[in-house]
């Protein structure tokens, strides 16, 4: 079966969890801890790699998208659910027949600037961006290539697309 063309995301984190400068830190990261079953079943049946993501800090002052990454390997279990000293341990989830999922994923750049959701709702093709619709609390979401590009815009910064 032939590759699908690569794919955007936007990745949602809390900055005093894990932030870009985190990130920049590391490198790399697992994705882990998701616990909805949509945003599972990205990260399970549609993630590759080579993808890119959006960082994204919620819960923060301001809520931004901070920067960029690749996802360098696609879905697996994710383990933290098995670990009962984990605060992401689900007791229902099974190793052998495993409920979530996670991806790695590889830092690109930080932005200079965080672009916020202002920023966003005054662009007319980034204003359609699933993040900036009511009720929209998922935290791993898909982006298109156009709203992709327009982050890139309105950040000043070269798309590694």
């Amino acid at each position: 079966m032939p590759k699908q063309s690569r794919q955007y995301w936007l990745f949602k984190s809390e900055p005093d969890v894990f932030s870009i400068d985190d990130f920049e830190r590391d490198q790399r990261t697992h994705w882990d801890g998701v616990r909805n079953y949509q945003a599972r079943n990205f990260l399970r049946d549609t993630m590759q790699v080579g993808d890119r993501v959006l960082f994204y800090h919620s819960n923060a002052e301001p809520m931004a998208i901070v920067g960029t990454a690749t996802i360098v390997k696609p879905g697996y279990p994710d383990h933290t659910a098995f670990d009962p000293q984990d605060p992401h341990y689900d007791p229902k989830s099974n190793p052998d027949s495993p409920t979530w999922y996670m991806v790695d994923i590889e830092f690109v750049q930080k932005f200079s600037e965080p672009l916020t959701r202002d920023q966003l709702r005054n662009d007319e093709v980034a204003a359609g961006m699933m993040l900036l619709k009511k009720g929209s609390r998922l935290s791993v979401q898909p982006v298109t290539e156009a709203e992709w590009k327009a982050v890139h815009r309105l950040a000043g910064v070269k798309d590694i697309a």
